[in-house]
């Protein structure tokens, strides 16, 4: 019989339900993830660093876990919370089941739960402190919740980058020695960064990927045709973040063409003096469409942040995509500089290849800038 667990909010609700995944005590930020299928890349991504994973899918684990499908090397959520998780998994591929691959990580997990109707409160009042408990811990938990800071107000990036560079050689086609085929090496500021990003570039150049507090000669001393940030967990605007990716970025800018995913997408922003803001409930799934400003053409992405660039940005940067539900900023680029991002992830392909253009887009600039 599985044990009982409970979901304490903020707003003082207590939730019961069932555990699975590792026995423990965890407290996070309760964020929700509308995506039918990606329940394993989610809970992998870096980017849910500080959160408590729920989501709004009723069934979850019903294809199990394959190491394929991991976005770095373990699970980056502090823990999960689903209305039924499946403990008979079928798929040729499947190694474990969900709650398995939760206890291997000591994550824990609590099923038996209404998540949509966690949602709707959720998008009511906005993202809640929560913390998984044992049933007779609730009362010590509904005091911590209320008190402690929001994760964000941590450095959730120097958690999640690297500590030393790592290089990914390129795995594309031969080289020619002249023309499109001639490898790149292209830098990745890691701020968190997906494995599917890794693999996006690595079809076209040798990846260097560098710690987030890597300095602009640092990273030029490497000699790069490009530079990515990645994506990444917290707030952009964090004084760490700010004190080196931000500062870094503005190094870099006119002397090396630049792509910003997500988080990085926000540090680009923040760089040539924009702002940034916390959205209510934040973006997260694989179904937010994104219009192309000024036209009727609109992609399906998938995204996950917490926060978003000011539409209000300095002259030089120009505004190219808008969220089609709550028109927040989508795309931008510098009107002088080989510079772009995307706050969503073109790796995700939820289209499914809606938004992987985007990485063409990269390595034809590099190329054209590389031949200037």
């Amino acid at each position: 019989m599985e044990a009982e667990r409970a979901l304490v909010l903020d707003d003082g609700t207590v939730v019961r339900g069932r555990a699975f995944g590792a026995d423990g005590t965890v407290f996070g930020e309760l964020v929700f993830n509308t995506g039918m299928t990606g329940y394993q890349e989610a809970l992998t991504d870096p980017s849910y660093n500080g959160q408590i994973l729920m989501m709004t899918y009723p069934l979850i684990g019903n294809y199990g876990i394959s190491e394929a499908a991991n976005e770095s090397e373990r699970i980056q959520a502090e823990a999960m919370v689903v209305r039924e998780h499946c403990p008979w998994p079928s798929h040729r591929q499947s190694k474990k089941t969900l709650s398995e691959f939760l206890g291997d990580f000591g994550i824990a997990g609590i099923s038996g739960v209404d998540t949509r109707g966690l949602t709707m409160k959720t998008r009511e009042r906005g993202t809640m402190r929560a913390g998984i408990v044992p049933p007779d811990a609730v009362t010590e938990a509904l005091e911590k919740v209320q008190k402690m800071e929001y994760p964000d107000r941590n450095n959730l990036v120097g958690e999640v980058s690297v500590r030393r560079p790592v290089v990914h050689a390129f795995n594309g086609p031969p080289a020619s020695g002249s023309g499109g085929t001639t490898p790149l090496r292209v830098v990745v500021i890691d701020c968190g960064v997906k494995r599917s990003i890794l693999r996006n570039l690595n079809s076209f150049s040798e990846v260097v990927v560098m710690p987030y507090s890597s300095t602009a000669d640092d990273i030029l001393a490497v000699r790069p045709d490009g530079v990515l940030i990645s994506n990444g967990p917290g707030d952009p605007a964090h004084p760490d973040v700010e004190r080196t990716v931000v500062r870094a970025v503005r190094g870099l800018a006119g002397r090396v063409p630049m792509m910003g995913i997500c988080l990085g997408h926000q540090i680009l922003a923040l760089a040539f003096g924009g702002r940034t803001f916390k959205l209510k409930f934040g973006h997260r799934g694989a179904n937010q469409p994104v219009r192309q400003i000024g036209t009727h053409n609109a992609v399906i992405t998938s995204q996950n942040h917490g926060f978003a660039v000011h539409p209000d940005v300095p002259s030089e940067i120009e505004l190219l995509e808008t969220n089609v539900n709550d028109g927040t900023v989508e795309a931008l680029r510098h009107r002088n500089l080989p510079i772009f991002s995307v706050q969503y992830h073109p790796e995700a392909s939820p289209g499914p290849r809606d938004a992987l253009a985007m990485f063409g887009r990269f390595e034809k600039m590099i190329r054209e800038n590389r031949r200037a």
